[in-house]
């Protein structure tokens, strides 16, 4: 019992690290764009290219043979680096918003719409907890987003719709992680691929911005950072830390206890986010959209519980 417990101790403490570590990727990218004035897609460009590198140096000193993937996986994974493309623009433009705690927030609507996708892709089954969690879900996601004020459908339309969007986005990514596993593809290998595709697919989706929205060449955009060298560190730091780290984290935390706790670990980060953002960006969250989002949690929770 006792090494047993001990366990469970060191998996809690990896996977509350890996939770932290993703919860500084909003106020990261909030300190990034306003400081940097950098435009969301160049920085989701950066973020996926460096975060390939990283993997492809890791698993380089650590697992050579990770490298390989079947040819017959080309078509699936060409769509699944195109959705975490996506999903990548979405969450960035939603963080330039709503500010990251909104937009983390509004991300965890993404357990809800995973549930109604597999309903509609995957066939699955709907339990009266499972509705019941999805109705809290969206409930919070209203109140947090303040969509019940007409007003703010003035103010901050594109806010709303791209938060909503980064949640449905991460639960088509997710779909396709499942589809991954299915496959039986390694999940670092499918990690490497998806980031290193969606670079290329960011790479289009900046030239194609380029040539028809703001007419400028590619290659001021691009490099927007120049000679920076304290802007290129942090998007190195961005993209390698919160994501490798806390992937990584969070894979090895599964060793330790089940998905699910480790999941529910994981809820913690819209919490964590709030409160980095609140310190070091001064964001403040309305007690509407507290309780908002304390509703969306509960309702990640009982999804989370009720799915094992």
């Amino acid at each position: 019992m006792p090494q047993s417990s001990s366990r469970s101790s060191q998996g809690f403490f990896i996977a509350l690290g890996a939770t932290f570590l993703w919860s500084t990727t909003g106020p990261l990218i909030s300190y990034i764009t306003t400081t940097y004035q950098l435009p969301s897609l160049i920085l989701a460009f950066w973020r996926d290219l460096f975060v390939s590198f990283g993997m492809l140096a890791g698993l380089a000193l650590i697992n050579r043979s990770l490298f390989h993937m079947e040819r017959r996986h080309a078509p699936f994974m060409i769509f699944y680096g195109f959705t975490l493309a996506v999903f990548n623009s979405v969450w960035t433009f939603s963080v330039r918003y709503n500010g990251a705690s909104v937009a983390t927030v509004m991300a965890f609507s993404s357990p809800a719409m995973t549930a109604l996708l597999s309903y509609w892709v995957l066939k699955e089954r709907f339990s009266a907890a499972k509705i019941f969690s999805i109705l809290l879900s969206f409930a919070g996601i209203v109140l947090v987003s303040a969509a019940y004020n007409p007003a703010v459908w003035n103010l901050n339309p594109l806010g709303i719709l791209f938060g909503l969007l980064s949640g449905f986005m991460f639960a088509v990514y997710n779909i396709q992680g499942k589809r991954a596993s299915d496959a039986n593809i390694n999940a670092w290998t499918a990690m490497l691929y998806s980031f290193a595709i969606a670079s290329v697919f960011l790479f289009f989706f900046t030239l194609g911005n380029d040539w028809l929205v703001t007419r400028r060449p590619l290659t001021a955009d691009l490099f927007w950072l120049g000679s920076s060298l304290s802007g290129w560190g942090w998007l190195f730091f961005l993209g390698v830390i919160p994501t490798l780290g806390g992937f990584g984290l969070y894979t090895l935390s599964i060793r330790y206890l089940s998905p699910t706790v480790s999941n529910l670990i994981a809820t913690l980060e819209p919490a964590l986010t709030a409160i980095l953002a609140y310190f070091f960006l001064n964001e403040r969250m309305s007690l509407m959209q507290i309780f908002g989002g304390a509703l969306l949690l509960t309702g990640v929770i009982l999804l989370r519980v009720k799915t094992d």
